[in-house]
């Protein structure tokens, strides 16, 4: 008598689940290859103080790229992010430095928690209007973060008429002083926006594997329609992705100016790059359905360190953009790959099972 479980591919059996394994741990492949690259090829790079500005770049990477995740899993794209970040930065640097003022003679000024709550509020609010704009008026999510990218830049240009706020210290008077903490503070030795970073990503991974509405983003990534018939809310769900791929941005503009204790509007250009491929790049599949909240914090090390590694040999920051739109495309090449490889594997065990 002969037992089907024989006929079912084992890895390495044939080369092809041995090559999927290999696809499933791309991210860690491509960390450990450019780790060990620029170890070898950047001078100091293996120095302390580099690991502590590679995280710190690495961390800002991670809170767009973690707010992008959910949003491709529903198979949206939050174009953006960058320029919320420039204008929360403004946000935080236009209230520390002039307050509200109420026209009445007047100026109402804000303690520093209230400040970043204000500034975390304000990102939420325009991820609240791509989510609106997707479910409730139907634009295509590229057209809609496309509009309030250029909304949100404008608003940062217009609030100093495209001027930095300098010197960000704050007031001891009104409270908001330390606010330079938030990006160049640490706790036992480590940078407060890796904290941060450890409680975003924790907080992410829980919805996104423990709860309901992680459930529910990935039903409507994978198929909007027989989600919506299954009782979930479709609209609801786009509409918490949106807003918290805002609230992720608006961290990252707070961090920025922090570092800098000075804000400038055109602070975050580009940053939706580097997210995009750092979600896509950590597995998160573009066709939405698919992603890990832990492959795309991989992803950001990946980027951060191909980024610093680059400045550190000197490379031009031209070709660095070359090389990160040369890494999204691979990114989803692969990705297919894996795709087509797994319905392979699926299909040649359904053919083994029913002999």
């Amino acid at each position: 008598m002969t037992s089907n479980a024989a006929a079912v591919p084992t890895p390495g059996q044939g080369g092809q689940p041995l090559l999927l394994l290999l696809l499933k741990l791309r991210t860690f492949i491509a960390l450990i290859a450019v780790f060990a690259f620029f170890a070898f090829a950047a001078p100091n790079f293996l120095s302390t103080a580099n690991f502590v500005i590679m995280s710190k770049h690495v961390a800002l990477n991670a809170f767009l790229a973690i707010g992008m995740t959910f949003v491709i899993i529903t198979g949206g794209i939050d174009l953006s992010v960058g320029s919320i970040v420039g204008l929360c930065g403004m946000v935080a640097g236009w209230l520390i430095l002039n307050g509200v003022d109420l026209g009445i003679g007047y100026s109402l000024y804000f303690n520093l928690f209230e400040i970043i709550l204000i500034t975390l509020l304000v990102g939420i609010l325009f991820g609240a209007i791509n989510g609106v704009l997707i479910t409730r008026l139907n634009v295509a999510p590229f057209i809609a973060t496309l509009g309030t990218l250029y909304i949100a830049r404008g608003l940062a240009l217009l609030s100093s008429d495209g001027a930095t706020f300098p010197n960000l210290s704050g007031n001891p008077e009104y409270g908001s002083n330390g606010f330079y903490l938030l990006g160049a503070g640490s706790f036992l030795g480590i940078p407060i926006s890796i904290w941060i970073l450890i409680a975003v990503g924790l907080g992410a991974a829980y919805i996104a594997n423990r709860t309901p509405l992680g459930r529910h983003i990935y039903a409507v990534g994978g198929n909007e329609r027989a989600a919506a018939l299954s009782g979930v809310k479709v609209k609801r769900v786009k509409l918490f992705v949106y807003m918290f791929s805002g609230f992720c941005a608006a961290i990252v503009g707070l961090v920025i100016s922090s570092q800098l204790v000075a804000a400038h509007p055109a602070t975050g250009e580009t940053f939706e790059l580097n997210a995009i491929a750092a979600a896509v790049l950590g597995g998160t599949s573009m066709s939405g359905g698919r992603g890990r909240i832990g492959g795309t914090i991989v992803g950001a090390f990946v980027i951060g360190i191909l980024s610093d590694g680059l400045v550190m040999m000197g490379v031009s920051s031209f070709w660095q953009t070359v090389i990160k739109g040369l890494v999204i495309i691979a990114a989803v090449v692969v990705d297919q790959a894996q795709q087509r490889l797994q319905a392979r594997v699926a299909l040649q065990q359904q053919a083994a099972l029913g002999r």
